[in-house]
């Protein structure tokens, strides 16, 4: 979490100006550094070792462009993912570790995680990340014809003001569900369907939309989901539509604070989740709902494969400080975005499920998920939070839970030649500052970048990555939340208890 300022002459240009330059291809400018074995102590914290220079931007220039990509988690810190085994495994894992930095890019941890029996951790079970459908499969009809059920899975989301969304196959159209017959065992229903546990709250709306979705069956208790319950209709009887909220979310104990790189207070931000990896931080992550929490997928790397085994990682809530921890989370198990890449850092999203549920206190609540045709626009401020490093020249991880004010920043701006040059995907948004200074870092990834509207808070962002920390035109990217929608909701389906 960085907070600082540049000289006026860095300044970088208004948001409406183009300056053409070439910015070379993004490499690696940190390596990682793991393994410990008998003789030798992890360090207390995480910490990070240049390994490339900064490349030579072509001219015509309007500043020096540094080229140290990062992605924002704890990477470098033998603790992160290390373990005890032998000199001579642990060097060739470092090797092996080295090797991979170089060829793909990503500082993350790479060393091999050994139990203090010198045992691996293996996952009980890979995760199968694509489903088989046949040929005949009819999506959204209320039957499912996936192995996994992925054609019932992307049926259901909300719209503006929590309105009920439902798909079916006599309609490609999202449409909105009908208040008439509708109850509170509907609710229950279907916010069981979609992952959570219970439904919070349900009113009827009014809406000028002419068609709709109605109630064709009353058994709430058939087992056929939602979109096999209703049929589609050109009214609703007096435009009513259901709202509906699955879960109470984005409220705050304490809301007084300072702007820009200040310790967070006690209930600042209590969906804030910090991930531990044998013991130490690694990453940040979102409570979303008692048994979820959203974070990002590069925390995870397939070329590390120990680091997607579920009992390797406890998970903490309601922290603002690592020195003062409660009792852990298990997570039970670890669902990865199958389109992330880790190359572009594309759909850099994953969701944990919990062995156990979170208990909502006043230091601990869930944030609210955006709607899908929910828009924060361009200058809006928002907030990021975590325990990463404030110091980059240090490269430790913060032991309080930090927090700064960083604004919206336009996806054309962000995508300009003075700024990231068309590496801002449209499952990505920006935010920080263009003059520097205000930004997070590693050991963020995976925490929140949150805005408010209406008196709640909304996930908008998930910490993903960015050249540097606080440099100016080179915000923080993150991971747009609104575009995964339907990966989250349909993994959380699939995953319903």
């Amino acid at each position: 979490m960085m907070n600082g300022n540049r000289d006026s002459k860095d300044a970088p240009p208004p948001y409406n100006s183009v300056i053409v330059h070439t910015l070379p291809p993004l490499k690696p400018y940190e390596e990682v550094v793991y393994g410990v074995g008998p003789g030798l102590t992890p360090p207390s914290q995480p910490y990070y070792i240049p390994r490339y220079p900064s490349p030579v931007v072509v001219a015509p220039v309007t500043q020096p462009a540094s080229s140290n990509k990062r992605k924002r988690c704890c990477q470098n810190n033998a603790r992160c993912y290390g373990g005890s085994g032998g000199v001579i495994l642990v060097l060739a894992l470092l090797a092996l570790a080295i090797w991979i930095g170089v060829r793909y890019g990503t500082r993350l941890a790479t060393a091999a995680i050994l139990h203090d029996e010198d045992e691996y951790y293996v996952d009980d079970e890979p995760e199968k990340n694509y489903d088989i459908c046949p040929n005949s499969t009819i999506y959204c009809d209320g039957i499912e014809d996936c192995e996994q059920g992925s054609d019932e899975t992307t049926c259901v989301r909300f719209s503006e003001d929590n309105g009920l969304e439902i798909k079916t196959n006599e309609d490609s159209r999202f449409l909105p569900v009908c208040f008439k017959g509708w109850n509170q065992a509907f609710s229950e229903k279907t916010c069981t369907q979609l992952g959570f546990r219970t439904s919070f709250l349900t009113k009827a709306k009014i809406t000028e939309t002419t068609t709709g979705v109605t109630l064709i069956d009353t058994d709430v208790y058939s087992p056929v989901p939602m979109q096999g319950l209703v049929k589609v209709s050109s009214s609703c009887p007096d435009q009513k539509t259901v709202s509906l909220q699955c879960v109470d979310c984005g409220k705050q104990q304490s809301t007084s604070r300072i702007i820009g790189g200040s310790v967070a207070k006690t209930g600042q931000w209590p969906w804030q989740m910090t991930l531990h990896f044998r013991g130490s931080h690694v990453c940040g992550g979102v409570l979303i709902s008692p048994d979820y929490v959203l974070t990002a997928a590069h925390c995870f790397p397939k070329s590390a494969p120990f680091t997607q085994s579920a009992r390797a990682w406890t998970v903490y809530a309601g922290v603002v400080s690592l020195n003062n921890l409660p009792q852990p989370y298990q997570v039970q198990k670890i669902l990865l975005s199958e389109k992330y890449n880790n190359k572009t850092n594309d759909h850099d999203v994953a969701l944990l499920k919990l062995k156990t549920s979170v208990s909502f206190t006043d230091k601990v609540q869930p944030i609210c998920l955006p709607n899908s045709g929910q828009k924060f626009n361009q200058g809006t401020q928002c907030w990021t939070s975590g325990f990463g490093v404030t110091d980059v020249g240090k490269g430790t991880i913060s032991k309080d839970l930090m927090e700064v004010s960083v604004d919206l920043i336009g996806r054309q701006v962000c995508n300009s030649p003075s700024v990231y040059s068309g590496r801002v995907t449209n499952n990505m948004i920006c935010a920080g500052h263009l003059a520097g200074g205000r930004d997070s870092c590693q050991g963020d990834s995976g925490g929140p970048l949150v805005c408010q509207t209406d008196s709640r808070w909304y996930l908008v962002g998930i910490t993903s990555w960015g050249i540097g920390c606080g440099q100016a035109n080179y915000p923080g990217v993150y991971t747009n939340v609104r575009s995964v929608l339907p990966w989250v909701y349909s993994k959380m389906q699939q995953e319903r208890l």
